[in-house]
């Protein structure tokens, strides 16, 4: 299965844990940042990767959020997806 990730810094090292997990399972894993724990802006990746998923480049969404608030305000704003916390 095709699946896009995606994280703002807060969530980033459990991002990579579950990529990690998920590629081991034997599916593609798309990473859309970010790449550190350098603080940014979740909106960039949360729209990323419902993009990805609502143009059918992935077949699934996994974000992480060090809240869980932001993240989950912004995925589910295209039509074609939709956020569980």
């Amino acid at each position: 299965m095709r699946i896009a990730i995606g994280s703002d810094h807060g969530g980033f090292n459990l991002k990579t844990a579950v990529g990690e997990r998920l590629a081991a399972l034997g599916h593609q894993v798309q990473d859309m940042g970010v790449f550190s724990t350098d603080s940014s802006d979740y909106p960039f990746q949360a729209a990323a990767v419902a993009q990805a998923v609502a143009q059918g480049r992935a077949e699934r969404g996994v974000l992480v959020c060090g809240s869980g608030i932001g993240i989950s305000i912004v995925f589910p704003s295209d039509k074609a997806t939709s956020a569980v916390c």
